[in-house]
């Protein structure tokens, strides 16, 4: 059964969410890092830290989906599906992460005027997910060109 790719233009919509996520994660997770570790900067990077966190899941969604439909739409073998494998693995974790990232950072802005130990757990918490969303960003990213760019030889 040959499934539908979503496409924009004549390309899988999967290509061009992910540049999004590569571009868009990164600076999310490191404004989620300043906001926890920098408190005299939190009021300037509230809103534009929630609105990059809320743009970068929906963009990690929408890459999760049309890669998944463009899995299914080919069949892949050998070494690729080797390499695919590992891209969907680490793809499965960003998504998970970035949803938490963008939730403990919604909670933060809500928590924001408030003072004490929730606003720090939830500070914190917010930093290590940052963190880890940037290392799952490159981790899949990486992965992601090494199956696009498979065979080619620079």
């Amino acid at each position: 059964m040959h499934s539908l790719v979503m496409e924009i233009n004549g390309l899988p919509l999967h290509a061009l969410v992910v540049h999004a996520v590569v571009v868009l994660g990164p600076i999310a997770a490191l404004a989620g890092i300043a906001y926890a570790a920098v408190p005299k900067w939190r009021d300037w990077l509230r809103w534009p830290l929630a609105v990059l966190a809320t743009v970068v899941v929906g963009a990690v969604w929408a890459a999760y989906l049309s890669g998944e439909d463009l899995t299914e739409a080919n069949t892949y073998g050998g070494p690729l599906h080797a390499l695919l494998e590992k891209h969907e693995d680490r793809a499965e974790t960003l998504r998970l992460l970035t949803t938490g990232f963008a939730v403990v950072t919604w909670a933060t802005m809500w928590w924001h005027t408030r003072k004490g130990p929730v606003l720090v757990a939830l500070s914190a918490l917010m930093a290590v997910l940052a963190v880890l969303t940037l290392v799952w960003v490159v981790l899949t990213g990486d992965a992601g060109a090494q199956v696009a760019w498979y065979g080619v030889k620079g």
